[in-house]
């Protein structure tokens, strides 16, 4: 087994804890030595866990593999060597699919032929990534997003809870779907779209 630490003290990092242990009740895998914490905290535990400190102290963790969760800052520097994805064992991942580092994936997602994700994408409960989509660097699609057949997500795009693409559509970088949104046209970069159909709010 190999020392695995993950990033992040928030209600996510402690749900990834528990699918490490799901992880692990299929094949032994990882061991868990604590967590990070994005800021500083007077808190020692967390989910069972020891909070080992700031980011500063993984130089103490050389051997140690890494995963973020999705709220853990963008802007600090992390060892992408060292970043390993977690794939809940409930989840459906197609041969041909190639999940890139640092990417999480909740229990119950589909992941069809030939989807491309890149790297830290953060996937919750219940999302279905259809055949040939590619998915960029640090998206998230939260609960029960549905991506049609080729779809391109951008880097950096946010998909709310329960949004639906429509195939070869392009969801442009660092935008984002609010939950519940259908979305039947391209969306842009940098802008806020929601309603069935979907429709620009604002800029981002």
């Amino acid at each position: 087994m190999q020392d695995l630490i993950i990033l992040g003290t928030g209600v996510h990092g402690g749900e990834m804890a528990h699918i490490v242990e799901r992880i692990n009740r299929q094949q032994p895998t990882w061991r868990l030595i604590g967590h990070i914490a994005p800021s500083p905290t007077d808190r020692t535990v967390f989910a069972g866990h020891p909070i080992l400190g700031l980011v500063d102290v993984l130089a103490a963790y050389p051997g140690a593999a890494l995963v973020a969760d999705n709220e853990f800052p963008r802007n600090i520097p992390l060892p992408e060597e060292r970043l390993i994805s977690l794939v809940d064992p409930g989840s459906f991942v197609h041969p041909t699919a190639h999940i890139g580092r640092g990417c999480v994936i909740y229990p119950n997602c589909f992941i069809g032929l030939n989807a491309v994700l890149g790297q830290r994408v953060f996937m919750l409960s219940g999302c279905i990534v259809n055949h040939d989509n590619r998915i960029e660097d640090r998206v998230v699609l939260a609960s029960g997003v549905i991506l049609a057949g080729c779809v391109q997500v951008e880097e950096g795009a946010y998909l709310g809870q329960s949004s639906t693409v429509r195939q070869y559509l392009r969801i442009g970088r660092n935008s984002l779907v609010g939950m519940g949104s259908v979305v039947v046209k391209e969306v842009p970069p940098q802008v806020v779209v929601a309603g069935n159909p979907a429709r620009k709010l604002r800029d981002k």
